[in-house]
């Protein structure tokens, strides 16, 4: 439903939504989702994947390039944003590769595919290990007005936390040298923090996200739990202590979800043997409600901005939200509802969650959305 901000004239028609003990605030947007389409639909499409999205309260999400093909030329964006472009209530931002197939050894199309509205470069699921060729990506994204988007881990090291932070080091100097944008996705150690700390400090044009599953589980809580299996790995309680004060003190800008689905069957084998990855979309806010603002870590507006306008500043778009003449982009928030998280609620079509079972409060709802089943 598109709700204005504005004068209305006698006769006029619309809705009025009682939203009275609710918080009525700007939709959410995800700066790192993976919808495995093309090539594995059969853990997500674009589809199911902006269905979960609106039911997690997000209207913008942005996808990464490691699908098979892997999203690195002009057509292959091309193909995304046209299967995108049907699916209504949830705009999809595409994410370029930073190298042909992924495989770090030639740039990728970064030129045609900016042309064609990538939002920003990344190599994501990997490192580009070459730092010389990492530097012509980095040229390339200031070229083209691109963020690029780090997957910091360092394949020798893999992961360890040093292998986080080697990288995380090496690009903030590139970036520093290039004087490309970098944004660090899945922020995990202590370390990394306080290397994105000193980098900020020193007016290094860098942004930094981090996801729910990093400051609210720690490696204790695995137990060899394929669900709980994801790269970086949970760390140690003192990372995760160190995660929060990232975020309340704007080390970390960004609350992500790092959306990564896998198939039952993919998950339901001996714990070595599975795929990292683990879903978000729809667990996000109700999980960093609960373990930042119901414990007094981020405030209620700061919780909103990690997760809304300061993604967009990001991207360099305008924030969700209400104003005048416009299609309200807003989410309907109950707070105070307590429930534990299900996966028969998902609208994904995989239920790979590290949540399951979890007691959280609030429920986000878009305005005018029904909740589309699987």
């Amino acid at each position: 439903m598109g709700v204005e901000v504005g004068e209305h004239s006698a006769g006029d028609e619309y809705e009025v939504i009682d939203a009275r003990g609710k918080w009525v605030a700007p939709a959410f947007l995800d700066l790192h989702v993976h919808l495995r389409e093309p090539g594995a639909e059969y853990k997500e499409d674009i589809e199911s994947g902006c269905r979960a999205a609106k039911n997690g309260g997000f209207t913008k999400i942005c996808c990464m390039p490691n699908t098979n093909p892997v999203t690195d030329r002009k057509e292959a964006v091309s193909y995304i944003k046209s299967k995108a472009s049907s699916v209504k209530g949830v705009e999809v931002f595409v994410i370029g590769a930073a190298t042909k197939g992924q495989m770090g050894k030639e740039l990728s199309d970064i030129k045609g595919m900016a042309a064609e509205g990538i939002c920003a470069v990344s190599e994501d699921g990997k490192s580009v290990m070459n730092s010389a060729l990492m530097r012509d990506v980095m040229l390339e994204c200031r070229k083209f007005g691109l963020t690029f988007f780090s997957h910091a881990e360092d394949e020798n090291l893999a992961g360890l936390p040093i292998g986080e932070e080697l990288i995380i080091a090496r690009d903030i100097l590139l970036a520093k040298e290039t004087g490309c944008r970098l944004h660090l996705c899945h922020v995990s150690t202590e370390g990394s923090c306080d290397l994105i700390r000193k980098a900020k400090a020193c007016g290094i044009n860098v942004t930094a996200e981090t996801a729910p599953h990093y400051f609210t589980l720690d490696e204790r809580s695995v137990k060899r739990d394929a669900n709980k299996k994801m790269n970086p790995p949970l760390r140690t309680a003192k990372d995760v202590a160190a995660v929060k004060e990232a975020l309340k003190d704007k080390t970390i800008d960004v609350i992500a979800t790092d959306h990564a689905p896998h198939a039952r069957f993919e998950k339901e084998v001996e714990f070595d043997n599975a795929p990292n990855g683990v879903i978000g979309l729809e667990t996000s806010f109700a999980v960093s409600y609960t373990g930042l603002v119901k414990t007094g870590i981020l405030t209620p507006l700061e919780l909103i901005s990690k997760m809304s306008s300061r993604p967009a500043e990001i991207l360099g778009i305008k924030p969700t939200g209400i104003s005048a003449g416009q299609p309200a982009d807003i989410v309907l928030i109950d707070v105070d509802e307590e429930y534990i998280i299900d996966s028969k609620d998902f609208c994904s079509k995989s239920v790979n969650s590290p949540f399951v079972g979890m007691r959280v409060y609030g429920r986000p709802v878009i305005l005018g959305e029904k909740k589309e089943k699987k």
